[in-house]
């Protein structure tokens, strides 16, 4: 099994160091999104006294050109702290800083989406619009085979391996204990796991949230897999479809409810959501994945429990829909829909603001309206 050289280093050794007393500084690890939407980076400074708010955070700067985000000659990017948690490595009092990215000339990075995304929501608030999203994920080797697959084979059919149990069922459950425990600990509105359809594959849900929360705690969730996979010495995919043929994609599951949805005969309006949502379907495909719909495209092909790409449906209880409407939703006649649409490697504030542009504030179209 192919392991990073760093998972090989004694963490026993590091523990006897991170046990050491910090006095009165505190350290705080800066996040961004880097130029490729969806790859992660960060830093970290020393601050004099532990923050109280996102108000104490300075901010700070980084070099645009290692990130895809600027060119050499003109290079200086800024980084806005906008969401601050705990942080689960080093521990209290230290943190992690979610940052937004501006460039130069204080516009917003083309891959800072949260901008954008917290205006939408602020113009819709009084509706309360609440999201959960289900980030599937494949454990990878750091040669990019599945972590647990024979070498030179593949496992047994799926089938086995959803919330399965056992050594030959479930591959990695350490790191997703760790990761559970680390989202718990930071203050990130993680609400459960599970193993996935295809072994090596899982998923954490994250939320219920409330506008631009939900695209601050998954990505943060997201950092702190990436991080708890370091320390294994493995990687973790977003990739919509890490593995070619009879096996399940990955997708981000995102379900939406307004306060309207959510009381007695919301049932009405996640049928007109899901109208408009049915006369905008090429312009949310393309919001749903980093390259426009090419990366969902090898996912959404009709099999492995997806809808085909280029037609809308929907359905209660039906997981081959674009939409679906849990059954429970249908039978009480309120609650919320799930969009099975999103990749795995979706940005969470392009696909919420997608959401509330169509579902609330009725864009029609195949461009986003300027506001």
């Amino acid at each position: 099994m192919a392991t990073s050289a760093s998972a090989t280093l004694s963490k026993t050794v590091k523990q006897q160091y991170m046990d050491l007393p910090q006095g009165d500084k505190v350290q705080a690890m800066y996040i961004w999104i880097d130029g490729t939407g969806e790859g992660l980076r960060c830093k970290t400074r020393t601050l004099d006294s532990e923050p109280k708010s996102i108000e104490d955070l300075p901010e700070w700067n980084f070099d645009g050109s290692s990130t895809y985000q600027a060119e050499g000659s003109n290079s200086d990017m800024y980084l806005v702290p906008s969401a601050m948690f705990r942080d689960p490595f080093r521990k209290d009092p230290n943190k992690l800083v979610l940052c937004e990215v501006l460039k130069y000339n204080g516009k917003p990075a083309e891959t800072n989406l949260r901008v954008m995304c917290k205006k939408v929501m602020e113009m819709v608030e009084d509706q309360h619009p609440w999201f959960g999203m289900e980030q599937e994920y494949t454990i990878l080797g750091t040669d990019g085979h599945p972590f647990g697959w024979p070498s030179n084979g593949f496992p047994g059919p799926q089938g086995p391996y959803y919330c399965g149990v056992g050594a030959d069922k479930a591959y990695g459950r350490d790191i997703v204990e760790a990761h559970y425990r680390a989202c718990l600990y930071a203050g990130v509105q993680i609400c459960g796991t599970n193993a996935e359809v295809m072994p090596a594959q899982w998923e954490f849900q994250v939320g219920p949230c409330e506008g631009i929360n939900m695209g601050d705690h998954l990505w943060v969730a997201r950092f702190l897999l990436h991080r708890v996979c370091e320390d294994f010495g493995v990687v973790a995919s977003f990739d919509p479809k890490p593995i070619p043929g009879n096996w399940n994609g990955a997708g981000c599951h995102t379900n939406f409810s307004t306060k309207e949805m959510r009381e007695d005969g919301g049932l009405k309006a996640i049928e007109d959501a899901i109208e408009k949502l049915g006369k905008r379907h090429s312009y949310h495909i393309r919001a749903y994945d980093p390259k426009g719909g090419l990366d969902n495209a090898r996912r959404l092909t009709g099999h492995h429990e997806t809808s085909n790409i280029h037609e809308f449906s929907a359905g209660v209880a039906n997981r081959g829909a674009s939409i679906r409407i849990p059954r429970n939703v249908g039978q009480e006649k309120k609650g919320y829909f799930e969009d099975r649409r999103p990749s795995a490697n979706c940005d969470p504030y392009g696909v919420t603001e997608a959401l509330i542009r169509t579902c609330l504030l009725n864009e029609e179209g195949d461009e986003p309206a300027d506001y």
